[in-house]
C-alpha cells in the first residue's frame, strides 16, 4: 500500500497567489525526486456544522483560508528517501529562506499508511 504525507495549513487569503507559486515549484520538485502525486487544495466549503470544522481546527482567522494538501509515495521508506533528496534540492532550500507566507507553527502534518484505496 502507498504512504501519504498530509498537511492542513491556514494561509492568509492575501498570500494565496504567493502560496500557489511556491507550491507549484514544490510539487515539481517532489515529483522529480520520485513522489507519485502532489496535491494542494484550497478551502471552499468550510462552514460545516458537524464534527470539528477545519476553521476551528486551525484557529482560522477571517482573513485566512485553509489548505488541505497531500503527497503520495510508494511506501514509508520511499517517502523517507524522496524527502531526503527534496530537502537537499536548491529550489526547496531557497523557499525555506524566503519570507514566510503562512505561520508554520499552525501547520498540521503527519505521515499516513494507506488503509483503503478504491
Amino acid at each position: 500500500m502507498s504512504y501519504v504525507d498530509g498537511f492542513v495549513i491556514p494561509v492568509p487569503k492575501k498570500n494565496l497567489a504567493a502560496y500557489r507559486k511556491i507550491t507549484k515549484t514544490a510539487g515539481k520538485v517532489w515529483k522529480q525526486h520520485g513522489a507519485l502525486h502532489y496535491c494542494e487544495c484550497v478551502g471552499d466549503d468550510l462552514n460545516i456544522k458537524m464534527g470539528l470544522p477545519f476553521p476551528k481546527l486551525t484557529k482560522m482567522k477571517p482573513s485566512e483560508t485553509v489548505m488541505f494538501s497531500w503527497i503520495v509515495y510508494k511506501s514509508k521508506a520511499h517517502r523517507n528517501a524522496v524527502n531526503k533528496r527534496v530537502m537537499k534540492d536548491p529550489r526547496i532550500l531557497k523557499m525555506m529562506n524566503m519570507k514566510h507566507i503562512f505561520d508554520y507553527k499552525r501547520m498540521a502534518y503527519g505521515g499516513f499508511k494507506v488503509m483503503v484505496d478504491l
